[in-house]
């Protein structure tokens, strides 16, 4: 046979088209339906009932148990799922991805849809075209849909003609007939290539065409759909090297669920299989393994050209060809749906005998990743990973929450500088602004870390209303970093009055204490804002009513130190202290304020 390095590129290539595709589709579907989807994962209860089957639908949706195995380790990370949950949602995820197969064993086999996706492309470019965001998301799905569909035509037309080579093949062939050593060595194959290809679905589709074409027999088949279990799982470890360590437990539950599964799939796999047979003879469907032995059979019977012909459907003019070809794909259909019961099967009942395990395997995932030591100064993020950016859309969530967790501790600078005013002892005084001069670079490295994130997550395919989002967090996070400057200003400004021999009179500090009180207040209410999902003028009228009383406080405080000056109550150097501390305060509150307003008017 005659395969030149163009051929493998266009192999290469075919499969590439329907990888996309299927990106496409996903993406599409997460613009339709991502804020609800997130609603969904983000209200999960302790049901681990309700929790597979989420994940099922989910992954039949999304065409991808990666992603939403992504998603699901995503949302651990951001501590909207806890682990027991998780591993339901991923046990789901496992039967939903059996529905790619049964679209390419329906409708792929038995029709040839990449016929019809070019003019189903037609039919999106108005969607995209369209300025209603919800109608190009609609049409991006579609896209997608096609462009899969289409892919899927060119793998099956790219695939090298082995059996009418069998040279090629016979090295494989060498090793069909060794019972259990055939089985692990398709299986390890079916696991490297879904580590490369990055989609359990694709290797699926080129495990469903291979033994279609009766290129490989049934059983070692099936034996690869195995190893593809186990090679998925690599997708979501890769993505939580970064993540917290319950995303890493939540990542090696998920290997750990898929490689048990395959133990008793092997322990059980020839019954399986006759099982298998058993289901698809009953129902008229035939031997599963015919379709391989009737190849090998028809292989010595005619040359290489004939075989090529009659596989290809080129010698339809001679009616004893054309009568081959016929039993050939009808027996192609048979072994499809076999193998899409047999994937269906063990996904099924694996998740029936394991789903009762649940906390077991919590508890292993606990033990084999013990909590390492809470560092509450870090100034990683915590709950976004860049490694997690294949759902962008649905990304989001983890962002939100790195933003809450900013604001709660640039709250605690605050805090830092009450008890900076009262310390008396020196080297104490030190240590609690060497702490707070710490933050003031934490929260510096925040803000460049969520930035950098959001700014990634603006290169992917986002929605419209999802960018609007990410242009309003990163306004929001510049405003918390302008908080926790000015609590670094009051810091240093308190830090030049202990230098100065500068001491407050009781009234000073009383007064300086009402200011923080109000600042508590602006940036308690900036934080449960935070908290919130959805905003209204309420919100941000109360926090305009605080600013306001942090302004006339402020100018009150001004005129009373004018005359506090005249009357000699204290020197003129410890009132520059006094109102560089309240100015700090009085801009403080102006941030605090500006945070709000980005997150409130972009609701309204």
């Amino acid at each position: 046979m005659e395969y030149t390095f163009l051929d493998f590129l266009t192999l290469i290539g075919s499969l590439g088209i329907f990888l996309y595709g299927m990106k496409l589709m996903s993406e599409g579907l997460q613009k339709i339906a991502g804020e609800r989807m997130r609603s969904i994962l983000s209200v999960m209860t302790s049901n681990r009932i309700l929790g597979v089957f989420t994940g099922l639908l989910i992954t039949a949706l999304i065409q991808s148990s990666s992603a939403t195995t992504l998603m699901v380790v995503s949302f651990v990370n951001a501590g909207l799922l806890s682990l027991a949950q998780s591993v339901s949602v991923i046990m789901g995820a496992n039967v939903g991805t059996t529905i790619t197969a049964w679209i390419i064993s329906v409708f792929g086999f038995k029709v040839d849809l990449s016929t019809f996706a070019l003019p189903l492309v037609a039919f999106t470019i108005p969607l995209i075209f369209s300025k209603k965001s919800e109608w190009k998301n609609w049409g991006e799905f579609i896209l997608g849909f096609s462009i899969l569909f289409l892919g899927l035509g060119f793998l099956k037309s790219s695939m090298p003609d082995l059996k009418s080579n069998p040279e090629i093949l016979s090295f494989l062939q060498n090793y069909t007939q060794m019972g259990y050593g055939s089985v692990f060595l398709f299986l390890g194959i079916g696991t490297i290539l879904t580590v490369v290809v990055q989609s359990s679905s694709a290797m699926v589709a080129i495990t469903l065409i291979m033994c279609s074409k009766g290129w490989i027999p049934f059983e070692m088949a099936t034996a690869m759909v195995l190893g593809e279990n186990i090679g998925t799982t690599i997708t979501a470890n890769l993505a939580a090297i970064n993540a917290n360590t319950n995303a890493k437990r939540a990542a090696l539950s998920h290997l750990m669920f898929n490689v048990f599964g395959v133990v008793w799939a092997l322990i059980l796999f020839y019954p399986l299989n006759g099982l298998i047979r058993s289901i698809l003879e009953s129902t008229g469907g035939g031997d599963p393994n015919a379709l391989f032995h009737r190849m090998d059979e028809l292989s010595r019977m005619y040359d290489a050209e004939t075989m090529n012909g009659i596989t290809t459907g080129t010698l339809m003019s001679n009616p004893q060809y054309a009568a081959i070809h016929a039993e050939l794909a009808t027996m192609g259909v048979s072994v499809s749906f076999a193998l899409s019961l047999f994937h269906t099967l063990f996904n099924v009942c694996n998740v029936a005998v394991m789903v009762w395990f649940v906390n077991i395997y919590v508890n292993i995932c606990t033990k084999l990743l013990p909590a390492k030591a809470k560092k509450e100064e870090d100034s990683h993020l915590r709950f976004v990973s860049f490694g997690m950016l294949s759902t962008s859309e649905l990304s989001l969530v983890q962002v939100r929450r790195e933003v809450r967790t900013f604001g709660t501790r640039v709250a605690r600078m605050l805090n830092m500088n009450e008890q900076l005013l009262e310390e008396k002892d020196s080297n104490e005084f030190s240590a609690i602004y060497n702490r707070i001069e710490k933050y003031e670079n934490i929260s510096d490295r925040m803000e460049v870390e969520i930035a950098t994130y959001l700014n990634k997550l603006s290169e992917g395919r986002l929605s419209s209303e999802a960018k609007e989002e990410v242009r309003v967090m990163i306004r929001a996070i510049s405003e918390i970093e302008s908080v926790g400057d000015a609590c670094y200003n009051i810091a240093r400004s308190i830090k030049r009055r202990n230098e100065g021999k500068s001491v407050f009179t009781n009234e000073l500090n009383e007064q300086v204490k009402a200011m923080f009180a109000l600042c508590y207040r602006s940036i308690d209410r900036m934080n449960e804002i935070l908290e919130q999902n959805e905003y209204s003028l309420d919100d941000m009228r109360e926090s305009y009513d605080i600013e306001n009383e942090i302004n006339n406080l402020r100018d009150s405080l001004k005129v009373k130190n004018l005359e506090d000056m005249q009357a000699k109550l204290y020197e003129y150097q410890d009132a520059v202290y006094y109102m560089d501390i309240i100015d700090e305060c009085e801009k403080f509150g102006d941030y605090v304020l500006n945070v709000v307003q980005a997150l409130v008017e972009k609701k309204i």
